[in-house]
């Protein structure tokens, strides 16, 4: 992690992978297929975010194969005591402003695992989500104040609004978990 709690690009493949276990137990090829899917979706294509072999879970005692022996893509996976209390620390885990491709990515895999936390875990991912956008939209609001110029100046309310509508969402979801 970086020194603000915020993850770096293979831990947030490692909360893909171990969240999808968390869920159940899953062949590596499958769960491999699955997480390069969600990946290339929500960020693009990326060898710096699949570069990161799902082995090293197994390496790392996370996850092990539910039949004993090597990680092959016919085995499937189990996720380990260590493996949840690993997945429970990325979770809880800031999110980075201003929102880049990682970002995207720890929140979507924030909002597609958020119910496989306790309820005031979620309540306290909702929270940091919101005050996330809220420090973003005063970072923009500053600028916007500061250019008047266009295209910058209508590019820069397009940001503001849909940092708005995000606001709103995380507002919503923060009374709803």
């Amino acid at each position: 992690m970086y020194r603000d709690n915020t993850l770096i690009p293979t831990e947030a493949i490692r909360l893909a992978a171990l969240g999808s276990l968390v869920e159940g137990d899953k062949q590596y090829a499958e769960l491999a297929s699955e997480i390069r899917y969600f990946v290339s979706r929500v960020a693009g294509p990326s060898l710096d975010l699949l570069g990161t072999s799902l082995e090293l879970l197994h390496y790392e005692e996370l996850a092990v194969p539910v039949n004993g022996g090597a990680v092959q893509d016919d085995a499937v996976l189990r996720i380990t005591e260590d493996g949840r209390n690993a997945f429970h620390t990325l979770m809880t885990s800031n999110v980075r402003a201003p929102v880049n491709d990682v970002s995207k990515l720890v929140i979507a895999l924030k909002m597609r695992f958020l119910h496989l936390l306790l309820p005031e875990d979620r309540q306290d991912q909702a929270e940091m989500l919101t005050e996330m956008c809220e420090v973003e939209l005063a970072r923009l609001k500053e600028l916007r104040g500061g250019y008047d110029q266009e295209p910058l100046a209508q590019w820069l309310d397009l940001e503001i609004a849909q940092l708005n509508q995000r606001l709103d969402w995380f507002q919503n979801l923060n009374t709803a978990v």
